[in-house]
């Protein structure tokens, strides 16, 4: 192996040595079983990195010359024991090994074959591989292609010279590596560009646009050019050699590159960025001849929008800008590019800081300064030296600048221990970043100084010991502006006005319904009027409320902020309590003064002298408002004043509103204000006389009564008996209708979204073709809207508006359509929507010059033919003009006879090789045409043959389409029905089609009989494409029926068809030319998602025997049929494998995986492509056919050419796969898997691009440390290219949330003005992919108040609706919500934000805003919401667009459902809490505040208050039940409060049954699809239980929001996308929903039970019926939802499994490492992990709310018989002795188990029989001497059940107290025995219902009715019968 290689022998490790350090390790490497061809980078650890392409190299030699692959390997494996001698790396000894296995094998085995050494072998190949692939390769090859065999060459070379001694490379080989050399810094691996190819120019390098660019780029003359030092080698040398070098650039980027110090990588990434930008943006309306450089406009432009943000930076902080252009040497475009380049090099560099606009503004300001310097000589600002032009290391900028923030993130992240320590204890992206918003961010200094402030840090990383939520030890960096804290208030305080306006609307209410006529007129009352006026007092109570809360919200920031902001803090809290004292002493004195509102106002013009001082203090206190009213009726002043940095205006808004960097001026234009008041004020108006009426009014008279009535027999010991007026009866009255007053606007918000987004919806032209019919009714001008919308016009407008168009117009109109909609029919054929007869029903010919008329798709030409065929047989009259006008009335049936006519003249014409049998077809056409215009047709023909006729016809064409492998046999049939047919016409059809023949015959000049005419025919016609289609198509009008109206019979199919065409008629812009659009880019986070099923996954089959495949076949079994006739037509291009890719291909297309989401993007780079041939073939007249048939192959190669440069000018797309690195180096089959097939990806897509966070292991100091890169790669030959690499200052995804985090990594490599956000589990298509460009048009669209957008949102339909029902009800909710939700959301309302994808953001606006998400850990959790509100402050402008729709996947189990739901209730909890909810909240103008407060966390706080209603009108109810006061006050003839009651509860159920999510719903379905349709969805969805379904989702939202407020908790929850048809076992039902639901619901079922047995005779039973129905139904839902949705649940056989699964689980001990599915303890200890880490305030509120519990025993316990009346104290007293006794007998039991069970069995036994007697004891003794009674037993069970769980809730918040004193166990204990009886409750009734099999088969018909209606064989699936025949591949 050795002795051929030439080197010194000491070089490379011994064999024996290499041998025994890898031996052992062969047992447990677990390598690819692809073989030992696998052994290439994939299986290089990482910490080698840099060989793997020597193994590359390796494999891609192999074949050519296995000798020298061989060495490459040797070579790699020399070098990476060089790199690692001791094999200490991870994974490195592994490897070692099985490299060593394989060389001992390669050396025997390989063979020489050009030489007989190994030196002489590799120098020949080296000058072989050369010759054939390099020499002249750059004319010949592709830069990709070259760039890749350049690599090889190197790497040859690489290994040749440790191969051959130096002394043997001669100097043709040297020629030839210094050529390789050249050549591959010019074929370096590139992503759209290739900058510096020689040789073939690829298109896109030829383009005007590029070449302007890259010159304004390489402008770099009068720059200073940095100088490089160096070192002398020798130091003896005493020559004058220099040390100091100029170092050569190209570009600006590169100059900027050597000065800073940026890396390569980075470097050519912005090179490329740039270049496009400038390119795209210079090209638009833009003439291409003479066009050399960029239009001045262009560079201006590019500023404006990268230094916007800047700028307005630098004027609020009163700095100068450091963006300088002094007159001189330097032209201001080439400062511009200089600027704009600098900017881009450092975002593209900032790694995590990108999420902080504002440092990278300083970062900017201060490096922009420095080229200021550089390029005119000053000298610096601190230190007085002179900026120097040394040349600075590539990794500089990194170490130095953003390596320290960096730090400064990871420390903090590190602080909020995963994101559970509290918000106020660690500083989030906001804090830091906001640091940057006070002039105080200057003292950093630059270079930056590292002792600074900002960069001090307490580590203190706590004690183990330590309680998780004291403080952290040192001195903790206060919080930046704002401070996240814990507490409900934060509701308040930002939306304080709404709340106060709510609450002083129900002061004024309930005064002047208090007043004795109760009339809305009695205000004008003095009296009413002067208490009315009591509402300012409360306005000055609810300000003290506001005051106070800035400055106890705010303290942890205090530090943070400036004097004069807590100067305004402190002095606006005096003045909230100046007022507070004051008003109320006004009030008092006003009472001497009493004065109505007529006089009120009528006596201030006369005497406002002697006015009393109350008024006066009123007007006063409302002068700012009175000022704020004005200014919210002028917008643009308001804007001004806002945005204004003048010091005055500051001064002026300093008490109004504090200067803020962000939420200024964020108002809209005076006709969008008007919209959106005009509509909150007919809602408030609505809202107010409800609640003023139903709510407030009738409730009034019975208070009254109730205050009025003495009561004194109380049914408990009352604590308070003397307290006036009943109060604890009215509290409990008037809480429930207080809480639903507050929380009605919500439903009136439902319902007026619903009636305005329906109008709206109506005047946007949507549902105007819902249905086949309508499509066909209008298809017609189809073509023509296509033209208008989708196709760029150079005409001017009003010749477009010409009602008539000429002949030319119209054709080329149907000519582009037809392009287009074909390739429409053939992607949804290729997807396996539509069968092949549907295809060609449906497709378009292309327009050809063959056929006078339009032809049309066969689908509206259906039985067209047939119907005039049956016109003209039986047709009475003789007049040509009668029939020609019947027909002439259906514009398709006279299309379909003249286009059947005019193509059996061509086809019959086109076989005949005859020429006579072409005459005899000419003269017949000849009498045709002739008759018709001499009207005489019905004289010279017969019209009752043509059935006969027309039956011959079809058998011709269904020969002629016949493939019949006997040629001759086909041949004969066809002359045979030619002859039958030719003699029909002439002898049945025709009166003188003897005379035709005749005079044929007479021409040849002799008698030939008649059968030996047409017997010469051109078979082989039938291989041409055209003609073929052209018999397809007349086929198919002559035979096809009825059915036709139905295709295609497809539902995803019609959809598709029919939302396209409605969309030509809808508002959309014009399109440009593709030259002229925007570019975007497309950018998918992914993690560790499917990507593609693989067959194990597809085979794979659940308990029910199910699999995938077979599951899919029967949900979608038309698309399965599709599937096969689609392989099988082309069968003999497949092989098995190929098959069985195919099949993976069509499962995962179905399913939410990656594979279908690129192959849904790419649609873009399709639909840009034939734009591009489009526009191009239009441009050159080329508009009619086939294009390709009359351009020459080589203009057709120019013109796909073309396309391809300007799709790849335009369109990018990357995906972001966060742990590719990771798949790529994993030896676990399901990362390797994910690997493979992402790479397959990049093959089959060219410009598909992926990025990923690569981590390698480096040797720092002796120490391995880890190294983080952004690496973009993409598909080359056979494996990935790396393009770009990017070195990061740390690990990336550590600081905060993985998506956001994911995106910002990636977002560098994206490109283009636009962005679309894409998520994983989305698809598109290809019809909508042609209208992006329209879309992107909305950027630049002129809008009223001179706003462009920021973001557009797009709407998306839910792909997910078919599996179940609850797929379909998540369905509807989710596109009632992307439809009409949003577009109300966006017009009238303006407060759209970002709800994650599809929306389109406008890039460079948000890459120099902090991006396109926000990522601080937890309060970020829902990151997408979040770039929409940082849109808003900081005055972007979000619209919404439904004429363009995205696919999107939803959860479609039950639990997926849930998991999701928790997951946005935490997002909004967390958005509650943020800084972003509060400035929007507080700077809105007040209308738009309230629909943001009602859109968004003020829909999780009502459902909670919903939920909150419930149990405050039960515990009311129970306190008066218990006291005994309800039956007193019933008892009383005078009172009906309880209906009053009743109907003001009513509005309460509506929210809780989901009939508010319903509504939306029901406008959309009916405005979309027909209101019939959408009465009869509304009708199925309640009877397939929908408002359960919502009611247990009302409790989700409830229980997760409430809890993330109070203690945090949030994490991002994984919902798993895959196809939901298990069953999900009781356990991890019970796990998932104990707490959130079944807790709760069992709470009030106690509470219902109590108050039906307690109240019962106090009441009738309707009444009863009535006000707890909607309580009931809760309950039900809330305790038996995850089984009635749960497939199987109610299955007897898997109740069994189930009920054993469970009782296994709950037995389980827990511990360290056993997870909570496994072990209750473990489960019951997670559950409890939001106390762990919550604040003292949370702890408190715990135990306060869990008292609540204790009522039970102190109201049921009077009530027992045994307590014989007693109101005694010592009752209760006694209750508890009982309750403690039962305690410890307990635990005296659960001792005695553990102390003596195994030991002293027998001890233990007599203890458990004392106790069992002296139980029997007490209980006879109570029985007989006490009066115990049965039914006090029972109540015994309700009174102590809630007071153990109280205990136990109290004991988990008390845990560590408890864990101390060693009580802990037997809390746990009591905790296991209440999960024990909360499950066996839950469990009884399913189990019971499961003996009955009918429950069962209805569960299933319930759970899967749309499949039932789909014909599917649903019950099959679940019982797991599988048809084997269905099941066959």
């Amino acid at each position: 192996m050795a002795s051929s290689s030439g080197t010194k022998a000491d070089s490379r490790p011994q064999r024996s040595l290499s041998r025994g350090m890898t031996r052992m390790a062969t047992r447990v490497v677990d390598f690819p079983t692809e073989g030992d061809d696998a052994l290439d980078s994939g299986v290089v650890p990482s910490c080698l990195a840099s060989i793997a392409p020597i193994f590359r190299v390796a494999n891609e030699i192999e074949k050519d010359n296995p000798r020298v692959a061989y060495l490459c390997r040797f070579h790699g494996f020399e070098k990476a024991h060089t790199m690692d001698p001791t094999s200490s790396g991870r994974g490195v000894r592994q490897f070692k090994t099985h490299l060593l296995h394989r060389l001992e094998r390669d050396e025997v085995e390989t063979k020489h074959q050009l030489a007989k050494s190994d030196t002489k072998e590799i120098m020949l190949y080296y000058h072989q591989f050369y010759e054939k692939n390099i020499k002249d390769g750059e004319y010949t090859k592709k830069p990709e292609e070259m760039a890749r065999i350049c690599q090889i060459a190197t790497v040859l070379y690489d290994v040749l010279k440790t191969v051959v001694p130096a002394s043997q490379i001669d100097i043709q080989t040297q020629r030839i590596a210094e050529d390789v050399k050249r050549k591959r810094e010019q074929y370096v691996n590139y992503n759209i560009l290739p900058l510096y190819t020689v040789g073939v120019k690829p298109t896109i390098m030829e383009l005007p646009e590029i070449k302007a660019a890259l010159r304004a780029l390489q402008n770099v003359d009068n720059l200073p050019m940095p100088r490089m030092h160096f070192k002398p080698t020798n130091t003896d040398d005493k020559s004058t050699i220099p040390t100091e070098r100029i170092k050569p650039v190209n570009d600006i980027l590169d100059w900027l590159s050597a000065i800073f110090g940026f890396q390569k990588g980075n470097v050519a990434n912005q090179r490329e960025h740039l270049i496009l930008l400038l390119a795209n943006i210079d090209v638009r309306h833009r003439s291409p001849e003479n066009y050399n450089e960029l239009n001045s406009g262009t560079v201006q432009h590019l500023m404006e929008k990268f230094f916007k943000n800047y700028r307005s930076w630098y004027n609020y902080l009163h700095c100068k800008t450091n963006l300088r252009f002094p007159e001189g040497s330097h032209s201001k475009q080439q400062l511009e590019l200089i600027y704009i380049a600098l900017y881009l090099l450092i975002w593209g560099e900032a790694s995590n800081v990108r999420f902080m606009p504002e440092c990278l503004c300083y970062i900017f300001h201060n490096m922009a300064n420095e080229v200021y310097g550089i390029l005119n000589s000053n000298a610096h600002t601190v230190s007085g030296e002179t900026y120097q032009t040394v040349a600075r290391d590539e990794e500089y900028f990194l170490r130095e600048v953003i390596t320290p923030i960096y730090q400064v993130l990871y420390k903090e992240a590190k602080r909020n221990k995963m994101g559970k320590a509290s918000h106020s204890r660690w500083r989030n992206y906001d804090d830091l970043n906001e640091y940057f918003w006070s002039d105080k961010c200057f003292k950093l200094g630059w270079p930056m100084d590292a002792k600074a402030d900002f960069f001090r840090h307490s580590d203190g990383i706590q004690p183990v010991n330590e309680r998780t939520n004291q403080a952290t030890g040192g001195r903790r960096k206060p919080k930046t502006n704002f401070v996240e804290v814990r507490t409900f208030l934060h509701l308040y305080r930002s939306f304080d006005r709404m709340w106060i306006f709510f609450i002083l609307a129900l002061q004024a209410m309930i005064i002047v319904a208090w007043s004795p006529s109760g009339s809305i007129t009695s205000i004008f009352d003095a009296d009413v009027f002067r208490s009315v006026l009591s509402i300012f007092m409360t306005y000055a109570f609810l300000n003290l409320l506001q005051a106070t809360l800035d400055i106890i919200l705010s303290w942890n920031a205090w530090k943070s902020l400036k004097f004069t902001q807590i100067l305004r803090y402190l002095l606006k809290f005096a003045v909230a309590v100046v007022w507070a004292v004051v008003l109320p002493i006004g009030y008092s004195s006003s009472m001497q003064n009493p004065t109505g509102l007529l006089k009120f106002f009528s006596s201030w013009s006369r005497d406002w002298r002697n006015q009393s001082f109350y008024n006066y203090a009123v007007a006063i206190y409302m002068v700012p408002n009175l000022l704020a009213a004005m200014l919210f009726f002028l917008p643009p002043l308001r804007r001004h004043i806002e945005r204004s940095n003048w010091r005055i205006v500051t001064l002026f808004m300093w008490w109004a509103q504090p200067k803020l960097y962000v939420g200024r001026g964020m108002h809209e234009d005076v006709f969008s204000l008007l919209k959106y008041t005009l509509f909150w004020i007919m809602l408030l108006i609505s809202k107010l006389a409800f609640s003023y009426y139903v709510e407030i009014l009738p409730l009034v008279a019975p208070t009254k009564l109730i205050m009025d009535m003495p009561i004194s027999n109380y049914q408990w010991h009352e604590f308070f008996p003397n307290a006036t007026h009943n109060i604890g009866v009215v509290i409990a009255i008037w809480i429930p209708i207080i809480l639903v007053y507050f929380m009605d606007a919500q439903i009136w918000y439902a319902i007026f979204s619903t009636l305005f987004g329906g109008i709206h919806g109506a005047f946007s032209h949507l549902g105007e073709i819902r249905t086949l019919g309508m499509l066909r009714s209008r298809f017609e001008s189809v073509p023509s809207a296509f033209s208008d919308r989708l196709m760029p016009s150079s005409e001017n407008k009003d010749a477009r508006k010409k009602k008539h168009l000429d002949e030319v117009r119209v054709r080329k109109n149907i000519a582009n359509f037809s392009q287009v909609w074909n390739e429409f029919i053939n992607s949804m054929r290729m997807e396996d929507l539509i069968s092949n007869r549907d295809r060609d029903l449906l497709l378009v010919p292309y327009s050809s010059s063959d056929v006078s008329v339009v032809q049309w798709p066969p689908f509206l030409l259906a039985s067209k033919i047939p119907i005039a065929l049956d016109m003209a047989k039986d047709f009475p009259g003789k007049s040509d003009d009668d029939l020609f006008r019947k027909i002439r009335n259906d514009d398709y049936m006279y299309s379909a006879v003249i286009e059947c006519y005019e193509t059996l003249r061509d086809i019959i014409f086109g076989l005949l090789e005859d020429d006579a049998d072409k005459m005899i077809v000419r003269q017949i056409c000849y009498e045709v045409d002739s008759s018709i215009q001499q009207q005489r047709f019905l004289i010279n023909f017969r019209m009752s043959g043509l059935p006969f006729l027309s039956e011959r016809l079809e058998k011709f064409l269904k020969l002629l389409l016949a493939e019949d492998e006997n040629v001759e046999n086909s041949l004969r049939q066809i002359i045979n029905v030619l002859q039958d047919i030719m003699e029909i016409i002439t002898q049945d059809v025709m009166i003188n089609g003897h005379e035709i023949l005749e005079a044929a015959h007479y021409i040849e000049g002799q008698n030939v009989k008649k059968e030996q005419r047409f017997q010469r025919i051109n078979i082989y016609l039938a291989q041409n494409p055209s003609w073929r289609e052209k018999v397809v198509r007349l086929h198919l009008l002559l035979t096809v029926k009825e059915s036709a109206i139905n295709v295609p019979q497809n539902l995803d199919a019609r959809r598709r068809i029919t939302f396209f065409a409605n969309s030509l008629f809808m508002n959309m812009p014009n399109a440009p030319k593709v030259r002229d659009m925007l570019s975007f880019s497309v950018l998918t986070p992914y993690y560790k998602e499917d990507v593609l099923y693989s067959d194990e996954e597809l085979t794979k089959e659940n308990e029910d025997g199910i699999s995938i495949l077979f599951y899919l076949q029967k949900i979608y079994p038309d698309e399965w049929t599709n599937f096969l006739d689609r392989v099988n037509e082309h069968k003999s291009q497949y092989s098995e494998k190929d098959k069985s890719e195919l099949i993976r291909q069509w499962v995962s297309y179905r399913g939410q995986t990656l594979s279908r989401t690129v192959r849904g993007m790419m649609y873009y780079r399709k639909a840009l492509d034939l734009q591009c041939i489009l526009e191009t073939a239009g441009d050159g007249g080329v508009y009619g056919g086939d294009a390709a048939q009359i351009l020459s192959e080589k203009d057709e190669k120019d013109i796909l050419d073309r396309a391809q440069a300007l799709a790849d000018l335009k369109f990018t797309y990357v995906v972001s796969c966060q742990v590719y690195g990771e798949q790529k180096n994993s030896t676990e089959a399901r990362d390797k898997s994910c690997y493979t097939n992402i790479l397959k990806l990049m093959l089959t897509y060219p410009s598909l691009r992926v990025a990923y966070i690569d981590t390698r292991e480096e040797t720092v100091n002796g120490k391995s440390q880890k190294i983080h890169f952004s690496v973009l790669v993409k598909g080359g030959d056979k494996w990935d290219e790396e393009i770009y690499r990017i070195k990061l200052p740390g690990p990336p995804t550590v600081i905060g949330e993985g998506k956001p985090e994911n995106q910002n990594h990636a977002i560098v490599f994206t490109r283009g003005e636009a962005l679309q956000t894409i998520d994983m589990n989305q698809d598109n298509y290809f019809e909508e992919a042609f209208k992006m460009r329209n879309v992107l048009e909305e950027f630049l669209k002129p809008r009223r108040g001179q706003r462009k957008p920021t973001i557009l949102g797009l709407r998306e339909h839910i792909f997910t609706g078919s599996v179940s029902s609850l797929a379909w009800f998540m369905s509807n909710q989710e596109t009632s919500f992307v439809t009409i939700g949003q577009r109300i959301l966006a017009n009238p309302l303006r407060v759209r934000f970002h709800y994650g994808h599809p929306d389109i953001f406008d890039r460079i606006f948000h890459i120099t805003r902090g991006g396109i998400s926000k990522a601080s850990k937890v309060i970020n959790l829902s990151e997408d919401i979040f770039s929409g509100y940082n849109s808003v402050l900081r005055g972007g402008f979000i619209t919404h667009h439904e004429y363009i729709q995205v696919g999107k996947g939803r959860d479609v189990g039950m639990n997926q459902i849930s998991l999701f739901e928790a997951k946005v209730a935490n997002g909004n909890g967390e958005q509650t809490l943020s800084r972003d909810v509060y400035r929007l909240g507080r700077r809105f103008d007040f209308y738009r505040m309230l629909s943001f407060y009602f859109t968004t966390v003020g829909f999780y706080f009502s459902s909670m208050v919903t939920v909150l209603t419930v149990y405050v009108f039960l515990y009311g109810r129970l306190y008066m039940v218990m006291s005994g006061l309800e039956s007193e006050i019933l008892d009383s003839p005078a009172i009906h409060q309880t209906k009053a009651f009743e109907q003001a509860l009513a509005t309460q159920s509506v929210f809780q049954l989901g009939l508010l999510l319903v509504l939306p719903m029901v406008m959309e379905i009916g405005l979309e699809k027909g209101f019939r349709t959408a009465l009869g969805d509304f009708i199925i969805m309640q009877l397939q239980l929908a408002s359960v379904f919502f009611t247990f989702q009302l409790g989700t939202k409830a229980h997760y929001y409430g809890r993330t407020i109070l203690h945090g908790g949030s994490k991002y929850r994984a919902t798993g996308r895959g196809f939901v048809v298990f069953h999900a076992k009781f356990a991890d039902n019970y796990r998932l929903y104990s707490r959130s639901h079944f807790v709760k619901g069992l709470e009030l079922l106690i509470l219902l039970i109590v108050y039906g047995v307690y109240g019962s005779a106090n009441r009738s039973s309707n009444l009863y019926f009535f006000i707890t129905f909607s309580m009931w139904f809760l309950v039900a839902s809330w305790l038996f939802a995850p089984f009635i949705f749960n497939p199987s649940s109610f299955d007897w056989q898997k109740t069994v499994d189930d009920w054993t699964d469970w009782k296994r689980w709950m037995g389980n001990r827990g511990g360290i490492g056993i997870s909570p599915d496994k072990s209750w303890e473990s489960w019951w200890d997670e559950e409890q992990e939001h106390l762990k880490h919550t604040i003292i305030r949370g702890r408190i509120i715990e135990i306060i709310l869990a008292c609540r519990f204790f009522f039970y025993q102190y109201g049921i316990v009077y009530h027992l018989d045994i307590a014989h009346f007693s109101k005694s104290l010592l009752v209760y007293g006694l209750s508890w002795v009982v309750m403690v006794t039962v305690l410890l007998v307990l635990k005296m039991v659960s001792m005695g188990r553990r102390r003596f069970g195994t030991d002293f069995q027998l001890m233990f036994r007599i203890l458990k029989a004392l106790l069992f007697l002296g139980f029997m004891s007490v209980m006879t003794v109570l029985f007989v001497v006490c009066g115990l009674t049965i039914s006090d037993l029972f109540a015994a069970i309700l009174a102590f059940l809630p007071t153990g769980w109280a205990l136990l809730l109290i004991g988990q918040v008390c845990r560590p107290m408890l864990k101390g004193v060693g009580f802990w166990e037997s809390i746990k204990e009591l905790g296991r025995a209440y999960d024990y009886i909360m499950g066996v409750v839950v469990f009884a009734p399913v189990a019971i219902l499961s003996w009955f099999p009918f429950v069962s088969e209805f569960q299933t018909r319930l759970l899967f009715n749309q499949a039932f209606s789909r014909g599917l064989q649903i019950s099959m699936i679940l019982a797991g019968r599988k048809d084997k025949t269905t099941a066959s591949r």
